[in-house]
């Protein structure tokens, strides 16, 4: 995958807006959804808002670029999960601490970290060279 132009600015609000509501909704929206979904789909989405939210800000990197600086965050932030010092401990157990940083180290969502940003990237992709 190569440089490309900018993401119009108003897609990527959409998509950034969408996976929120979405991840949102799967999180806390009782659906009658399995929980592997609830607890996975969350994770995945998640995962993609960090690639929308980066994608957005360095607008003209390659989108390879773009997914492995994702990656790299998304599982630094789940690394971080086993560094438990009292003051993050508390913050993640606020709503926000829940949704930004998550609570339980897995190797499981790293694996849901990469797919889902796997899956952003070529959509991404599709969504520019439609342009």
């Amino acid at each position: 995958m190569h440089q490309h132009p900018p993401r119009p600015i108003l897609l990527s609000l959409t998509l950034i807006l969408a996976t929120i509501a979405l991840g949102l909704a799967i999180r806390f929206a009782h659906l009658g959804l399995p929980a592997s979904i609830v607890k996975y789909g969350g994770s995945m989405l998640w995962a993609c808002e960090i690639y929308w939210l980066i994608s957005t800000l360095f607008a003209k990197t390659r989108i390879a670029s773009i997914a492995l600086a994702s990656a790299t965050l998304a599982i630094g932030v789940e690394f971080f999960k086993v560094y438990n010092p009292p003051a993050i401990d508390a913050f993640r157990h606020t709503l926000a601490g829940i949704l930004l940083l998550g609570r339980i180290f897995s190797w499981w969502d790293i694996a849901a970290y990469l797919i889902a940003i796997a899956a952003a990237a070529l959509l991404d992709n599709s969504l520019l060279r439609q342009r």
